[in-house]
């Protein structure tokens, strides 16, 4: 209407020239003027002035032809060249050295701490112990590069050694939950880590990333291997999980019930290896003298065992 005052006024004017089909020149001009500030056509106003112009073409292409054989498919997952040089301790150790004089934000920080995560999977057990001797220092920040790098690494030699540092109960809670929920994402577990781990299960005040993490490890490795109730060190772990239950699940005070619903919920998580607790659980989840919360974290714990051991045919009719 007229009653609206319009606030800013523009204009954009264009001369392009073409030239066998291709934009040769365009000159722009573009003005934008504040009315509430004008008088007569004058106030605030600001112009702009641009030209864009055609120098050349290139006539040869941007790309060298590629052989097909060198072509491969790959998933989206981060690559890196395989070294074939022997990674050493003593270079490692400089490693985190520069990592700890970088600066914290920049990308040579970067590439260093990808470079540290790769090379620690050429180290063994013993060579990361002397690594972890030479590289308790904290640098800036107090931030420790080789603790960070840990959980990324993902081997058997570098998960005994966070087992031991978690043992000694020398870093901040918050990096050692950082441990546990790491194991949930190791691609490839093995037999040596679940019996590294196992342990930790029994230490007083086991936390409830100690008792899921350490479960969704022995679930992957489950799922990748046959027959894994025959592996020594799944056995351990659920023999541990099979005697916090008791053979009922009763719980005596509030901090046992809390403590029977995680370890529950941790055979739950712990999947095909739980087929063994199975009768355990049955008990559990039909004894009507365990509180009800009990009993739904009994059944609830049959999610990942296998379809043979079925529910329907553990617990009693009617319940």
């Amino acid at each position: 209407s007229q009653s609206e005052q319009q606030i800013l006024s523009s204009k954009l004017e264009c001369v392009q020239s073409i030239k066998d089909g291709v934009l040769a020149e365009a000159r722009c001009t573009e003005s934008n003027l504040v009315t509430p500030f004008s008088q007569k056509g004058s106030g605030a106003k600001t112009q702009t002035q641009s030209s864009l112009k055609l120098f050349q073409v290139e006539t040869e292409t941007l790309y060298k032809k590629v052989d097909s054989e060198d072509l491969y498919v790959t998933s989206m997952l981060y690559e890196r060249e395989q070294t074939e040089r022997e990674v050493t301790g003593g270079e490692v150790t400089e490693l985190v050295w520069k990592l700890c004089l970088a600066h914290s934000a920049s990308f040579e920080t970067a590439d260093l701490f990808m470079t540290l995560v790769f090379e620690l999977r050429h180290l063994s057990v013993e060579a990361l112990k002397v690594l972890r001797q030479r590289s308790s220092f904290k640098c800036r920040n107090n931030w420790q590069p080789l603790i960070d790098a840990l959980p990324s690494c993902a081997t058997e030699a570098c998960v005994v050694l966070m087992k031991e540092i978690i043992a000694s109960g020398e870093v901040e809670e918050d990096k050692v939950e950082y441990f546990f929920w790491s194991f949930s994402f190791i691609p490839k577990p093995t037999s040596g880590m679940i019996e590294s781990l196992a342990p930790l299960l029994k230490s007083p005040g086991a936390s409830q990333s100690c008792f899921l993490g350490v479960t969704a490890l022995l679930h992957r490795f489950c799922s990748a291997y046959n027959s894994c109730d025959d592996v020594p060190a799944v056995q351990s772990v659920m023999r541990t999980l099979g005697k916090f239950l008791g053979g009922n699940c009763t719980a005596q005070d509030s901090e046992g019930l809390s403590q029977m619903q995680l370890v529950l919920k941790a055979i739950g998580n712990a999947g095909l290896a739980a087929a063994s607790l199975a009768p355990v659980l049955s008990l559990c989840a039909s004894l009507k003298s365990n509180p009800i919360e009990i009993r739904l974290a009994a059944i609830q714990a049959f999610r990942r065992i296998p379809c043979p051991v079925r529910v329907s045919d553990l617990l009693p009719a009617g319940d």
